[in-house]
């Protein structure tokens, strides 16, 4: 456990925050900056929100002698990433009132706004509440956002899978009321004395905390790069239990070798929805309780679980929950992809996968996406759904309403987007990075599509243009576009620099390995064209590009 004499600045924050209200109330009424205080910046992401800046007007602001352009991101809870037709209604007028006016879908299988300034902050959050949304937990160090398969075609089986990422969510939210005190006009205000929280006390945990659903054989959430990952296991068409592993997350330091990706280790198997809960439970307690406190950069579950050794933390848990895990039951992946187009259900609706570059939903002159998706809302025939690689469902369209929202994507262009778009573009993930993210060193979702633009003649000049080759990008390397996790895999080092990473397997279930390193575009695209050479010269028969590379490089 932690040393309580060595903790980091931000763990004292938290235990001397009163319940995560810190003085927010009054950096709130400061109209002087459009800054919070520096504390209430860390208690800020608890409500589901970073403080942020436009980094392309820094120059500017400075030059003239303003204080940075400084703004709000705000992130939605969504377990298992759903809204109705009227919730995205209310939220397209929220982000055209308060934001940027751009919808980003996030690999978290939600949605965030950006460029909220701080005055708006409150005013978005009340109607974000009319709408039955909230942003609790959505960013902090507690668990995160609940992730499950998402189309529900893909099995008889996920309306059990969706509501289980619920149950989670609702398990795991904090019980301070901070957030309605805050935010919702004094609403449910309670003494702080009625707030115990058993699950987080008065310290929640070190770092945040993800977890993901999947049900076998569609890998669609990359589950094993969560903190706590659920494999549904399917015997006679039933949920027969989960496999359980923990200990994934993808971010890393630039030149700190005790940092790392890793993926999440298989704990074991159980065989009923109550012992998932108290397992996943006293997972998040162990972490809890054995977390490193005192560096922040060794503070995930993964780096838990390597000091403690995957028996030592197995032991743990079971101590806590009072049962064992039994051995981990056979399950397997297939694909991790998105169902692009109409697939049907086994209840005969219908959904539409839209695919949307990097998750921006937004309209341009040639592509009205936001104008489109609006009216598709409109008709109140259709719910939506997010998924883990950044895409929209345009969900449950029932056989009598299928023609109609047909009609709907192709007047906006959508379908023909989705359809006409190549493959290596749908397979491609990027986080927001710049200009917004403090964190990044290079571009990711700006300069991504143009980046494959240029990647797909050189496809073709080998005849992969169809291949679902996955590649990512992410401005630094904390791994938010799961750079780590792909075939092709670009971790920004400086503007216009990427570490080149190779050898990830399709499936999820293999990490990729440093190739080369600062590589300017030219240096990238030579360094592809190299190895796409390669590989269709020496690949074996069926060999994905994954894993011809893993092969190349080990």
């Amino acid at each position: 456990m932690t040393d309580k004499n060595n903790l980091s600045p931000v763990e004292k924050i938290k235990t001397g925050s009163n319940g995560l209200r810190g003085t927010l109330k009054e950096s709130l009424s400061d109209d002087f900056t459009g800054a919070i205080r520096e504390d209430d910046q860390t208690l800020i992401k608890f409500h589901g929100m970073y403080q942020q800046d436009d980094r392309d007007r820094r120059e500017e602001r400075i030059a003239k002698k303003l204080e940075w352009l400084y703004s709000y991101m705000i992130r939605l809870r969504l377990p298992g990433g759903f809204l109705t037709s009227e919730q995205w209604v209310g939220l397209n007028e929220i982000a055209g009132k308060h934001s940027t006016g751009v919808i980003k879908v996030t690999t978290r299988q939600t949605i965030q706004l950006h460029g909220i300034l701080k005055s708006h902050i409150r005013p978005t959050i009340q109607q974000f509440n009319i709408q039955h949304l909230d942003s609790i937990a959505a960013c902090g160090d507690v668990n995160r956002n609940v992730t499950c398969t998402s189309n529900p075609s893909e099995s008889p089986l996920h309306k059990e899978v969706y509501e289980l990422a619920g149950k989670i969510s609702e398990m795991c939210l904090p019980k301070t009321k901070a957030y309605y005190d805050l935010w919702i006009d004094g609403e449910l205000i309670v003494e702080r004395k009625a707030e115990e929280d058993p699950l987080y006390q008065d310290r929640y945990l070190p770092r945040k905390l993800k977890i993901g659903i999947a049900i076998p054989p569609n890998n669609d959430v990359d589950v094993f790069i969560n903190d706590i990952a659920l494999i549904a296991v399917i015997e006679d068409g039933k949920i027969a239990g989960y496999n359980i592993a923990a200990g994934g997350g993808l971010g890393a330091t630039h030149g700190n070798e005790a940092t790392y990706a890793r993926l999440a280790s298989v704990l074991g198997f159980v065989d009923s929805e109550e012992k998932v809960l108290k397992a996943v439970y006293e997972i998040i307690t162990v972490q809890r309780d054995f977390g490193n406190r005192s560096d922040r950069k060794l503070s995930r579950l993964k780096y838990t679980i390597d000091k403690l050794g995957i028996e030592g933390y197995r032991t743990e848990v079971e101590k806590r929950t009072g049962f064992h895990f039994e051995p981990a039951r056979e399950f397997s992946f297939t694909q991790r992809k998105d169902r692009y187009g109409w697939v049907r259900n086994h209840e005969g609706k219908w959904f539409y996968t839209v695919f949307v570059e990097h998750g921006r939903i937004l309209d341009t002159e040639d592509y009205p996406l936001k104008k489109g998706l609006l009216k598709i809302a409109e008709t109140e025939k259709v719910n939506f759904r997010f998924t883990c690689n950044q895409n929209l469902i345009i969900a449950d369209v029932s056989e009598d309403d299928k023609a109609e929202i047909e009609k709907l994507l192709h007047e906006h262009g959508i379908s023909g987007y989705t359809e006409n778009a190549g493959a290596l573009r749908k397979n491609s993930v990027a986080c927001v990075a710049l200009n917004t993210c403090s964190l990044a060193l290079a571009e990711a979702q700006r300069y991504l599509p143009t980046l494959v633009t240029k990647i797909e003649p050189v496809l073709e000049k080998y005849g992969l243009q169809n291949d679902d080759i996955t590649i990512r990008m992410t401005g630094c390397p904390n791994g938010c576009g799961r750079s780590p996790n792909a075939e092709i895999g670009l971790i920004g080092t400086a503007y216009g620099k990427y570490n080149l990473h190779i050898g990830g397997d399709r499936l999820g279930m293999r990490l990729n390995t440093k190739y080369k390193e600062n590589l300017g575009e030219d240096e990238i695209l030579d360094s592809l064209d190299e190895l796409f050479g390669i590989y269709v010269e020496e690949k074996l028969p069926d060999e994905t590009f994954g894993d011809f590379s893993h092969r190349y490089i080990s």
